[in-house]
């Protein structure tokens, strides 16, 4: 009787455009490049073609057809941004998704920034202004939590209760499972009512990261082979998380792949099973029980091999970068000026970190896959170029009292 439970995060960064020395002290804007490469509209444009247009406009018609069909978005307020300056139209055919009542719209930091890890008072702060802009463009309040990388542990969930969530999602990393199963609700340690959910990382990965790859033992994958194999878990779960980037759709598997066929099949082939289901993130924690305590004292995320923060914090570059932009944070908050704390909170994207990892072998690949630079130092370059020009900004305005 498992319960399918889609999520699908939606994020799009302000890349940084090749700022070099020459820039600093005289260009203020370190996201908008004629560069291609690094083109933020330009990538936005290209990705709604290919992956929000087409996928939002099969999913409403997958909606409208089928009211036992649902699914959830994380859209990260910077993505949100993007498409309302720059693509209403994709902002639009999100809208109209939400409209058919069958899909949920998750909370997160604004900024997609690993600000718990340095500033709980930034952290805070970026989840209700991400919550405050998602209420205003869709006309609903997120109830539950999806921090930026699914990066989860104990402390956090304590934090995301007290806000008032009534759940939080995670990776369903094997290290911090043992024997058990991620295809169960669970309670984080030292909590009352919050509920976890942890994402099943291989079935999610089948869709996500080995669909469209010939050597792989499933391909190729239809929807009724994916449908039994959910169905398989009948008496050893209760619901199936399934969790990925929304550009897994027509951009990192695309269209001649067949991932649209593929999901446009899934939710029938799944029903066909009298037991199973598609729930809601809230309404899989208003219906399941948390089996038991689960207990995650240190930080783990879904990226990588390790399914820790090495993928934004294992060299020195990285943290140089996060301890200096950090470190800025009360003195930019004084100076009351709008623009500045914006493009310092724009600066926290975790995608800027990413790119500076130096990880060898498929995670490697992985981060060079994402990266609009040609090398880790490249990316760490460019980014203390603009952290350089922010403090100049910084040193000429006056400091007032408050934030």
């Amino acid at each position: 009787m498992p319960a399918v439970c889609f999520y699908f995060q939606v994020h799009q960064p302000l890349r940084i455009k090749k700022y070099t020395i020459f820039n600093i002290g005289h260009d203020h804007d370190y996201f908008q490049s004629p560069d291609e490469t690094a083109n933020n509209i330009q990538i936005l444009e290209k990705v709604s073609k290919t992956c929000y247009l087409p996928t939002n406009a099969l999913l409403l018609k997958m909606l409208q057809a089928n009211p036992d069909f649902k699914i959830s978005f994380s859209l990260s307020g910077v993505f949100l941004e993007q498409i309302e300056d720059y693509q209403p139209e994709v902002l639009q055919s999100f809208q109209a998704l939400v409209k058919t009542g069958q899909v949920e719209i998750l909370s997160e930091t604004y900024y997609h920034s690993l600000s718990y890890l340095y500033s709980k008072k930034e952290f805070k702060h970026q989840v209700q202004e991400h919550d405050k802009q998602v209420e205003r463009l869709f006309g609903v309040k997120p109830a539950v939590f999806r921090n930026t990388e699914l990066i989860y542990n104990n402390d956090l969930a304590q934090t995301i209760e007290n806000m008032g969530f009534k759940g939080i999602i995670t990776e369903g990393a094997d290290h911090i499972l043992g024997d058990r199963s991620p295809n169960f609700l669970y309670q984080p340690k030292n909590t009352k009512n919050i509920k976890l959910l942890l994402k099943n990382y291989r079935l999610s990965d089948d869709i996500g990261f080995r669909f469209s790859d010939p050597g792989w033992s499933g391909f190729p994958l239809t929807a009724h082979k994916f449908a039994n194999w959910v169905h398989q878990i009948n008496g050893n779960g209760e619901v199936v998380n399934l969790f990925m980037d929304y550009e897994t759709f027509g951009e990192h598997q695309w269209e001649h792949t067949g991932i649209f066929q593929f999901l446009e099949h899934l939710p029938a082939a799944i029903l066909e099973h009298g037991d199973n289901s598609f729930l809601t993130p809230s309404e899989v924690v208003a219906k399941f029980e948390a089996r038991s305590e689960l207990d995650i004292p240190d930080f783990i995320s879904w990226a990588d091999a390790e399914r820790d923060l090495s993928a934004w914090r294992s060299n020195a570059m990285q943290i140089d970068a996060f301890e200096k932009l950090y470190a800025l944070e009360d003195r930019i908050k004084a100076t009351m000026d709008k623009v500045l704390i914006r493009d310092w909170r724009r600066l926290q994207t975790s995608d800027h970190f990413y790119y500076m990892c130096t990880k060898f072998f498929q995670d490697g690949d992985i981060h060079k896959y994402f990266s609009p630079y040609q090398s880790p130092y490249e990316a760490f370059m460019y980014f203390m170029n603009a952290l350089k020009d922010l403090v100049l900004r910084l040193e000429m305005v006056p400091v007032r009292d408050g934030e």
